[in-house]
């Protein structure tokens, strides 16, 4: 063996490790998106992966959850990027169509930016039916900073909503943006038509219908309990 190759051989061990967890990643996101996290198996994503190895997932990544947030996590830093930059220029808005503006619109363009066929919505809105998997996409997310501040700055916004009605509403609104997101994602995938011409009108349609969700008023049906927001209704 050369001493180029005594040198080159760990450095080259280390990028087909790299390549093999990303087409493991690129491998489960799309099979959890089209059939489901809890209905593929390790072993279907390896060998989806090409990988001979049946323990191969178990291996660059441990657990399930681990594996889910790697996937969540290949795809946070360029919306991450995009908000921050949006945040920066809200400022101390109290326009709550700014703050809903913030969290979505970053996540519709970089889902356009994945061309198509993509598998992230998908991917992420089958993760949301799962409370485990869903609390630790939302602990990265509010640890990431910018999912909290876009929070933290509608909270100052919205009007005094009763507890339950304010936790419901969250639950509303995470449910729509990801499954229009979802819906959309896989009618292109498919080549069908779609209500929207582009994520950039589908993000629109998403703001003014979350804003409305949000400002819209609320019936007595009980007791009213004193406001105390949620720091995450985007992602519970």
């Amino acid at each position: 063996m050369t001493p180029s190759r005594q040198h080159d051989g760990p450095a080259r061990k280390g990028d087909r490790a790299a390549e093999t967890r990303e087409v493991i990643l690129a491998a489960a996101e799309r099979l959890f998106a089209e059939r489901g996290v809890s209905a593929v198996s390790n072993r279907q994503v390896g060998e989806a992966a090409g990988q001979g190895n049946n323990f191969a997932v178990g291996y660059h990544f441990g657990s399930r959850v681990e594996l889910v947030r790697e996937i969540v996590r290949r795809h946070a830093e360029p919306v991450e990027r995009a908000r921050a930059a949006m945040l920066a220029a809200a400022g101390d808005s109290l326009d709550v169509r700014h703050w809903v503006d913030c969290l979505i619109r970053p996540y519709t363009e970089h889902l356009e930016a994945l061309g198509s066929p993509s598998w992230y919505a998908r991917f992420s809105a089958q993760v949301l039916t799962d409370p485990v998997l869903r609390q630790a996409v939302v602990d990265d997310a509010l640890s990431g900073g910018t999912v909290r501040q876009v929070v933290e700055g509608l909270n100052r916004c919205l009007p005094a909503l009763p507890l339950p009605v304010h936790l419901e509403r969250g639950g509303m609104a995470r449910t729509l943006l990801s499954h229009t997101c979802a819906e959309r994602e896989a009618a292109l995938a498919r080549g069908e038509p779609t209500t929207r011409t582009s994520w950039d009108a589908t993000a629109t349609g998403l703001v003014d219908a979350i804003v409305g969700l949000w400002l819209a008023p609320v019936t007595p049906t009980g007791p009213r309990h004193d406001r105390q927001p949620s720091p995450d209704w985007s992602a519970r």
